[in-house]
């Protein structure tokens, strides 16, 4: 997709803090973080969200899985970390290309959603 954003950054059009690139995934430090580690990691294939993938998806939503745990140790969140994909309106996705947050640090993340 020529103007979606995380495609211009797969593409290197927009610049990106990389910490893993591979052919099929992209990982790099978000620009607003919310803790200390905070990464986005996006397929390079546009995929708009869980919504819409496929059975073709799966071997890269199991990578972009499997490497969470030693990039956020690596990043500095060695004792865990929480994963997070929002999706569609209802889960808050503002940039419609797949992505996982990677939230962690020194301290513990808290409580994962606000109790209504």
């Amino acid at each position: 997709m020529e103007s979606c954003l995380f495609c211009k950054v797969a593409r290197g059009e927009i610049p990106a803090r990389k910490v893993h690139e591979d052919d099929e995934i992209l990982v790099f430090h978000d620009i607003n973080p919310a803790r200390p580690v905070h990464l986005l990691v996006i397929p390079k294939r546009h995929i708009t969200s869980l919504a819409t993938v496929t059975e073709t998806d799966i071997p890269v939503l199991g990578r972009m899985l499997a490497i969470a745990n030693r990039l956020a140790a690596e990043q500095g969140s060695p004792d865990g970390f929480r994963v997070i994909i929002n999706t569609g309106r209802i889960g808050h996705q503002e940039v419609q290309h797949l992505h996982a947050h990677i939230v962690g640090g020194p301290e513990p993340v808290g409580p994962m959603l606000k109790r209504i």
